[in-house]
């Protein structure tokens, strides 16, 4: 099965800012970049979301300038939640926290957050639970970028930890089979 990983366009979050589940909007004008995604996807498919707003946004163009008729928006697709760290710039959590999550952000769980682990498992019961039931259409998944490297390691048999090796920019389009 085709499956295109779509990250959503940039936030307006400033740089240094933790934003994990912070429902935050992304940066206008947008309609270009969405144009450009647009043209990397099928025009007709099943289309899934996170219901985080940067998300939404870009599954609702793309479902409005195709034949796509419904959005699906999943929880299982939501970024990570960085707990006591949203909304925080990177530079002021202290380091006796951050430290030991950036040794081990697979296992470390942020204070009222989640680990990267958290994240894998709700990625992995998505694709069992979710796409072994669709059809053979292409699925389109707008997400963010935990998510999609958390996709990107599991078909690839990539450890958690070295899901960083995977770049993946605001608005990039990644087609993968499943």
């Amino acid at each position: 099965m085709e499956v295109y990983l779509v990250r959503h366009t940039e936030t307006v979050c400033e740089k240094g800012i933790c934003y994990g589940q912070s429902d935050v909007s992304i940066r206008e004008p947008y309609d270009s970049v969405f144009f450009s995604i647009m043209s990397q996807l099928p025009q007709d498919a099943i289309l899934y979301t996170s219901p985080l707003l940067r998300c939404v946004l870009l599954a609702n163009y793309i479902k409005d300038n195709s034949e796509i008729t419904t959005v699906n928006q999943d929880s299982r697709l939501m970024e990570m939640n960085f707990g006591d760290w949203e909304m925080k710039n990177w530079d002021v959590i202290e380091p006796e926290e951050l430290n030991p999550w950036m040794i081990d952000f697979v296992n470390i769980r942020v204070s009222n957050g989640e680990s990267f682990t958290d994240l894998h498992d709700r990625v992995i019961d998505f694709i069992h639970n979710e796409l072994q039931s669709t059809n053979s259409k292409p699925v389109i998944i707008v997400a963010h970028a935990g998510v999609i490297r958390s996709f990107l390691c599991k078909i690839s048999d990539l450890p958690l930890k070295d899901a960083f090796q995977n770049k993946v920019d605001f608005g990039a389009v990644i087609k993968i089979i499943l």
